[in-house]
């Protein structure tokens, strides 16, 4: 435990905390290379990170319990958008920041599509995060979510513990996009995008709210139902990400009126749809390594060789070519249930054909 009086944090986690620039409104993902447990319990604490605008270090100083979950919150956006993007050229590498650089690539610096999704994904998470710790009790102080108003349905009643919605969505917009409306935070061309963007992953999150329900009566008979209202998991959400990533309209700053916004480049003139992913540059291919426009390229990339679709030899490797390898996996076999109530299985050994591109 660390000692109040103080006010220091220990040197690992005071390490991995000078690396959170947020200046940028997905800075605070490089918290993902803090300690897991991460405690703070002093308000004065906050002023030790760095880089915080006014706005977070006040949250931080108000909200000092959600630090942990804000540091899981980094993890899961860097997990899932990898997960995500696993089949295609660009793989989310770019949130690979090591300690002792943490400094984002070009790709995600320059108003691409792929600062898009990142945008929208870390908006989503760190809402769908806190209102789900809330729910669960891990966060001291909030509990779940209050009861809907609207009357259940004739085959349930509501009860459970749903997303504290009210709790998570206005303290992680608010922390999110605070860097984005500070005058010193980059072009007013980049803060439009990010924050228009920011709000998209927040409404796709709004509508993978539903309905859970738990079953109660005899010998399952779900005579009687429990229901509450929880967020869709994080993998569906980011699918939907990735499906307005795939679509995303490309868009330029120009005087509309009294002032300047963003409207489609290629489009009749129309206002930017509120559904709609918008970048302002376009990507590179991520074929092969580029560090000035941020991609790391695809050689030694595992490819699909049957595959039609993006993670196909064909296009993964970008008509390179592919070596072909050889893995032995080890799985369970011949699998037996045995009354009552246990499995036996046995070991089969296969070889499989695995391609990577050159």
């Amino acid at each position: 435990m660390m000692r109040s009086s103080s006010h220091a944090l220990p040197l690992g986690v005071l390490t991995a905390l000078l690396l959170a620039h947020f200046c940028s409104g997905i800075k605070w993902l490089t918290l993902s290379n803090s300690p897991i447990a991460l405690h703070m319990n002093n308000s004065q604490q906050c002023k030790l990170l760095p880089n915080l605008v006014p706005t977070q270090t006040q949250l931080c100083r108000t909200h000092l319990e959600i630090i942990k979950t804000i540091v899981q919150a980094a993890r899961e956006v860097k997990k899932t958008c990898q997960k995500t993007f696993s089949d295609m050229r660009w793989n989310c590498s770019s949130i690979e920041i090591s300690s002792d650089s943490p400094k984002y690539r070009p790709d995600l610096d320059r108003g691409t599509r792929e600062a898009a999704f990142v945008y929208a994904l870390s908006s989503a998470t760190i809402i769908h995060s806190l209102s789900r710790a809330c729910g669960l009790g891990e966060i001291t102080g909030c509990t779940c979510a209050k009861r809907p108003d609207e009357a259940p349905g004739p085959d349930f009643r509501w009860g459970g513990c749903g997303d504290n919605m009210a709790y998570g969505t206005p303290l992680g917009t608010k922390f999110v996009d605070a860097p984005m409306k500070l005058k010193r935070s980059g072009s007013h061309a980049n803060k439009l995008m990010h924050l228009h963007n920011s709000e998209v992953g927040r409404q796709v999150l709004r509508r993978s709210v539903e309905l859970k329900c738990k079953c109660h009566g005899v010998s399952g008979s779900c005579s009687v139902r429990t229901c509450w209202k929880s967020f869709q998991d994080l993998k569906d959400i980011a699918m939907d990400l990735k499906s307005r990533y795939l679509s995303a309209t490309k868009v330029v700053h120009r005087p509309m009126g009294t002032r300047k916004q963003l409207v489609p480049k290629d489009i009749d003139i129309r206002p930017v749809r509120d559904n709609e992913l918008v970048y302002l540059h376009s990507s590179p291919d991520f074929c092969t390594k580029n560090e000035k426009l941020g991609s790391v390229g695809t050689q030694d990339r595992q490819c699909n060789k049957t595959s039609v679709g993006s993670d196909s030899c064909d296009l993964m490797c970008c008509g390179r070519g592919y070596n072909p390898y050889t893995e032995k996996l080890v799985e369970r076999c011949h699998c037996k249930y045995h009354w009552c109530c246990y499995v036996t299985c046995k070991k089969c050994e296969r070889t499989v054909e695995r391609y990577v591109c050159k």
